[in-house]
């Protein structure tokens, strides 16, 4: 069993060995804590930019389904005939120099399979680099009106105008210590910073408790829409795999869940689990057989210089209720007068 496994388990209550960590744990909270007031009252630097900053971010490590949100929130915004620009870590991307701007066609070895994924699928400026207040920066020089700070909560030398932090509501906070006995970046207590709090509910039918908090919270999910060929970029609705036998390979931060709802559709599901971000390679694809290879779209954007013709993108998109989507775009409209108030 991985680390990355053994971790996972002590997180999500599947082993009892989360207090042998519980020092380093409170370690890394004192840091933390430590850390956040030295910017809060002004002893380590931060910088104001011009325009609006708004961060979408999560308290844990690992997939809460944070960047098809962002993908969502800068469609919207440009559909509004507003100049969105998103700054991403473009973590795993090995440029010798940042930031960079990314284009749907950038090598994700580069720039990050994130950074990739959401130049391909929004009409943003894209801007990848692990300083956000140069990306930021960059992108306001470039015309951008609103900077969507794509993860980056913790990244406190940017300040921001707003907050909006994503939680997977099939995994919570998991044991609720920080890391790394738990998952927790942060105390859940951070929670009450935040404008607004999303709820990704990986089922219909989950029922959530969440601690008494004066935040408004909505609800949205990630619904499987159909798969897409690799190779010939045909489409076929998601009913023609049901009751087929087929592999998945993905490289993202919660894996069980896409496999969960594969599952959910229908399908027999033999699946190959990489780390966060692996880059992919053909032999990863291979398994000796003719079954179709299914994979996120996170993934596919590293996959499409070797693509077979049985080689499928699962296409997701956010699905929320109008009022819910009404009180998100109402959220950040706030967001936007009390920046362009202040500024």
């Amino acid at each position: 069993m991985s680390l990355d496994q053994q971790l996972q388990n002590i997180w999500y209550g599947k082993s009892g060995f989360g207090w042998l960590l519980a020092p380093l744990s409170w370690l890394f909270g004192s840091i933390a804590a430590i850390r956040r007031g030295l910017f809060r009252y002004g002893v380590l630097p931060s910088v104001k930019l011009q325009q609006p900053v708004i961060v979408v971010g999560n308290l844990t490590v690992g997939g809460t389904g944070k960047t098809p949100l962002v993908i969502w929130l800068a469609n919207r915004l440009s559909d509004r005939g507003q100049r969105v620009a998103v700054i991403t870590r473009g973590y795993g991307g090995k440029s010798a120099s940042w930031p960079q701007m990314v284009q749907g066609a950038s090598d994700p070895a580069l720039v990050g399979d994130e950074s990739v994924l959401i130049a391909q699928q929004t009409r943003a400026r894209v801007i990848a680099g692990p300083d956000r207040v140069v990306s930021a920066q960059q992108a306001i020089a470039q015309g951008a009106e609103i900077v969507i700070s794509d993860d980056g909560l913790q990244h406190y030398r940017l300040q921001r105008d707003g907050e909006l932090i994503v939680v997977d509501a099939s995994r919570m906070f998991g044991n609720g210590r920080l890391l790394p006995a738990g998952p927790l970046r942060e105390p859940v207590s951070r929670l009450q910073q935040a404008d607004l709090l999303l709820l990704n509910q990986r089922s219909v039918s989950e029922i959530v408790a969440l601690p008494e908090m004066r935040i408004p919270m909505v609800s949205y999910r990630l619904d499987l829409t159909q798969l897409r060929a690799l190779s010939s970029g045909a489409i076929l609705p998601l009913a023609d795999f049901y009751g087929k036998s087929v592999h998945v390979v993905t490289a993202i931060g919660h894996p069980q869940a896409f496999v969960a709802a594969l599952e959910q559709a229908g399908m027999q599901v033999d699946a190959r689990l990489l780390r966060d971000h692996a880059i992919l390679t053909q032999a990863d694809l291979e398994f000796g057989d003719d079954w179709p290879v299914l994979m996120t779209a996170k993934d596919a954007v590293k996959c499409w210089r070797f693509a077979a013709a049985h080689h499928w993108v699962v296409e997701a998109q956010v699905a929320m209720s109008d009022a819910a989507a009404a009180q998100v775009m109402q959220c950040v409209d706030d967001i936007l007068k009390r920046a362009q108030a202040q500024h």
